[in-house]
């Protein structure tokens, strides 16, 4: 008997995330019925939108794009009783994958943005779980310190982290979307620099003299530096504070970093959806179901962590779970740090739609720009934001 489409028994996924492949076999050993099978891609939207084979099920960033509804389908039919619930998921995340009324992508993981600190630094922070650009500015004011002309000490600065520049221009409404390749809020992206700026001359004297201080310093990594007081913040996101050795960890606190009630999801976020050419539709519904089941992602967790993937995988695909119930009351078991710290979801601030090949863009022409601009007092010293992209483009056609 030739099988049709909706009754083959394997599923295969393409991914970008190598731990895919331990969830797959997790899913084989839990049942027997269908069974999965990894291809792993660094870009597998990408990989989907060229001709030939297709995959079952596509897990990965930057899947969300102006063209998603013509290459997945509808996942409406796998909510509803002894289904998913809606209302299992954070609210915001799952609208990422909504296109008008039909949700055609799962959110799987995220990651948000945090400042480490010494646990025995004696400041005093006003709120327990997040910290503002104000409160960072005036506490590492309070910190600096100058032997000889030159800083010993520097509470905090947004030079020390391209990935800090970025967070600070999202917050501060750069507004980086999908365009043709890309668009952004040039004014907001202006004020956000100068902003930067202002922080560098008005708090740590100057550009020169923060420059000087991560010469002579930063050759130690910044949670190093932390821990000997030399500094007293650092930009870490969580996936790569909750990766750290526990010896590490031990001495060291955080706060998510939030501005106007905002704290910014990583726009790398993870997706899930079943593309429009896929074979096994029911087995991958069926792996999906497993998967969005809080009891299985507890078994994950803790499979994870017996197997000691965990100390190279942050949580769930390398992230908080899109599952609010498994990331607020799963997750602290896992990693007792998070107990009671984990935001209110409607203080999380989704990224906008960004192109596919967003990663590369963000890499190889945004992040330097802001490396450039954030050392620099005026816009005009500095090659545009736009005739940089305009050259990546040419070159990579």
């Amino acid at each position: 008997m030739v099988l049709s489409c909706s009754d083959r028994k394997t599923v295969q996924i393409w991914t970008d995330r190598p731990e895919f492949a331990v969830y797959g076999e997790l899913f084989n050993t839990a049942q027997t019925r269908y069974k999965v099978s990894i291809k792993y891609y660094d870009n597998p939207g990408q990989e989907l939108q060229k001709a030939g084979n297709t995959a079952d099920i596509i897990v990965g960033s930057w899947l969300k794009t102006s063209v998603t509804g013509a290459y997945f389908r509808s996942l409406d039919n796998l909510f509803g009783a002894n289904k998913l619930s809606r209302g299992a998921f954070y609210p915001r995340l799952l609208s990422i994958g909504r296109i008008e009324r039909n949700q055609y992508l799962l959110p799987v993981s995220f990651n948000i943005p945090a400042l480490i600190f010494f646990k025995d630094s004696k400041i005093e922070l006003s709120n327990s779980f997040t910290v503002d650009f104000n409160e960072i500015k005036t506490l590492s004011k309070n910190y600096n310190n100058i032997s000889r002309e030159a800083y010993t000490k520097i509470g905090f600065s947004p030079l020390w982290s391209n990935d800090f520049l970025m967070i600070t221009s999202v917050l501060l409404g750069a507004s980086f979307k999908t365009a043709s390749p890309l668009s952004w809020d040039a004014s907001a992206l202006e004020r956000s620099m100068n902003f930067v700026n202002d922080w560098t001359t008005e708090f740590n004297t100057s550009i020169q003299a923060e420059e000087e201080f991560i010469f002579r310093y930063f050759f130690e990594p910044p949670e190093k530096l932390v821990q000997k007081e030399r500094i007293l913040f650092s930009y870490m996101d969580s996936r790569d504070f909750f990766i750290l050795n526990e010896e590490s960890k031990s001495d060291l606190d955080y706060r998510w970093i939030m501005e106007q009630s905002r704290i910014p999801i990583i726009e790398d976020m993870v997706l899930i959806g079943i593309p429009k050419r896929a074979r096994s539709v029911k087995a991958a519904r069926a792996f999906i179901q497993w998967f969005f089941t809080i009891e299985n992602q507890r078994l994950i967790l803790e499979y994870c962590t017996e197997t000691k993937v965990s100390e190279n995988v942050f949580g769930i695909c390398g992230g908080f779970s899109a599952l609010n119930t498994v990331t607020e009351q799963v997750f602290p078991h896992y990693y007792p740090e998070l107990l009671g710290r984990m935001p209110p979801s409607n203080y999380l601030m989704t990224p906008n739609v960004l192109p596919g090949n967003w990663a590369d863009i963000r890499e190889k022409v945004v992040l330097p720009y802001l490396y450039d601009r954030s050392r620099s007092t005026k816009a005009e010293e500095v090659y545009p934001l736009e005739r940089r992209l305009a050259d990546w483009m040419r070159m990579n056609r």
